[in-house]
């Protein structure tokens, strides 16, 4: 039976946040709010946490995980930055894109695509999403709140609990944060590819 938190969304609660870290460093998976959907967390290293998400969601090994970072120090540990990709995500973030970077040594391999050693990251521009990066002081391993089958992640926080209650940790109730994922722009690719249209704009890319 899963927990169940509200924290304010412009100033969530110190005491709150700890606790929600600490569910996740002791390989909790958690449903939090973020500045496009709801989404699913865990620990980075933690790959039973990875697999239990990976069955939630129905999806394969090819799928690409996405980093949730804090800020832009958080990016070049984790992916390849040079100048040019790095002032195109400091124009954008913090937001609701996702960008495709040539991965570190620093990513475990069971989080890329198989085939392209790539990652994505994403700064999310979400006081409570923040708040949990800066308390796990490393990135969240991520992926938008969709179940098998819909074509729209969950929104609400307690539709999430009913559905989820008995396969997730946590559920963090941060009030409605709407119906589309993020903008996924791949910056490995030279020019950029817009490769979903979601809640950022994307024309500086086209």
């Amino acid at each position: 039976m899963s927990q169940f938190f509200q924290i304010h969304s412009d100033n969530p609660q110190a005491r709150l946040i700890r606790q929600a870290v600490d569910i996740i460093e002791q390989g909790g998976v958690i449903a939090y709010p973020t500045d496009s959907a709801y989404a699913l967390g865990c620990h980075l290293d933690d790959k039973r946490a990875v697999d239990r998400i990976r069955q939630i969601r129905k999806l394969s090994d090819k799928h690409n995980f996405t980093l949730m970072c804090r800020d832009l120090s958080d990016i070049s540990t984790y992916a390849k930055v040079d100048n040019i990709q790095y002032r195109q995500i400091k124009a954008h973030t913090p937001g609701a894109y996702t960008f495709i970077l040539d991965a570190t040594t620093e990513v475990p391999r069971r989080l890329m695509n198989p085939k392209r050693r790539q990652i994505g990251i994403r700064i999310p521009d979400n006081q409570i999403a923040l708040a949990l990066l800066e308390e796990l002081a490393q990135p969240l391993m991520s992926t938008t709140l969709m179940l098998p089958g819909d074509d729209a992640p969950l929104t609400d926080p307690y539709d999430i609990r009913a559905t989820l209650e008995h396969v997730l940790d946590l559920v963090i109730d941060g009030g409605f944060c709407g119906f589309d994922a993020t903008s996924v722009v791949d910056l490995a690719s030279e020019p950029p590819i817009v490769i979903r249209e979601g809640c950022g704009d994307v024309s500086a890319f086209g």
